[in-house]
């Protein structure tokens, strides 16, 4: 069981989900998406985090969106928390903004290209608040192991996940080798797939990210036949007009039908 504040049906056996926009883009759009998951969920017994970056460190161009105000993205985050009992995750880039996310969310991340970044582990263990740490697309799973190490050498107690989203693959590709799941299972914390992530074609000479939504579903169905313990998915009412990563996330109105294949698929490898 993993050891996150208000994660509801966790006796229930079956995979977390870890969804919500790729950033804050205000606070209606935030609740919204954040009770139609958690009606989703409530109804198939899944286990539910909502995910929102209340900054984004990582675009591609200078004028690119990165948020509304880092106090007012925190706020709405935490609003959701408490509006819907539900476990909220965000992401963080320095180690100074650790224990700042930390006073407004649940679970702290770390993103991939972050995640050998020794000091960013510490402070984020510091904070006490469970972490979850994206292998590097330039990692092997096996190497993930020092991350988790870090974390426990500071804080034992802390609960580490790790988050695998692929391995670059050329210059503008990603690719997904699931037996980076399996090695990261040997670490005994739970292992999720990011199944939008997983699917970017990021570095195009648009400066905008590109990606492959439409197999979505293809990354989650393997992902959870290998037995991942979690899906990472990013949702947006019209992905189209998102501003940060729409073109890899999933329409909201797809996800229940998502999760209930995934289910099936879940009962059928227990």
């Amino acid at each position: 069981m993993l050891k996150i504040n208000n994660l509801k049906n966790q006796n229930s056996g079956n995979f977390v989900l870890i969804a919500g926009p790729c950033v804050v883009e205000g606070r209606d759009m935030a609740l919204e998406i954040a009770e139609k998951v958690k009606n989703i969920t409530d109804r198939l017994n899944i286990p539910y985090v909502f995910k929102a970056s209340y900054r984004k460190a990582n675009r591609t161009k200078l004028d690119s969106f990165t948020g509304i105000g880092d106090e007012l993205a925190l706020g709405i985050l935490k609003e959701v928390g408490q509006t819907f009992a539900l476990p909220t995750v965000t992401d963080i880039h320095e180690s100074d903004e650790a224990a700042l996310a930390a006073k407004y969310v649940d679970v702290l991340q770390i993103p991939a290209f972050l995640c050998r970044q020794t000091e960013l582990l510490v402070a984020a263990a510091q904070t006490g608040k469970a972490v979850n740490v994206k292998k590097g697309q330039f990692m092997h799973g096996s190497g993930m192991g020092f991350a988790v190490e870090k974390i426990k050498a500071v804080n034992p107690d802390v609960e580490v996940m790790l988050t695998d989203r692929g391995n670059s693959f050329g210059y503008s590709d990603i690719v997904v080798d699931y037996r980076n799941i399996v090695e990261m299972k040997a670490f005994n914390v739970p292992i999720i797939m990011d199944c939008t992530h997983s699917l970017q074609q990021p570095n195009q000479s648009s400066g905008v990210t590109g990606g492959k939504p439409a197999l979505i579903e293809t990354i989650a169905k393997a992902a959870i036949a290998v037995g991942a313990d979690g899906i990472f998915i990013e949702t947006h009412p019209n992905p189209s007009v998102a501003k940060s990563d729409g073109a890899n996330m999933l329409a909201l109105d797809k996800l229940e039908g998502l999760l209930e294949k995934l289910l099936r698929i879940r009962e059928a490898i227990k």
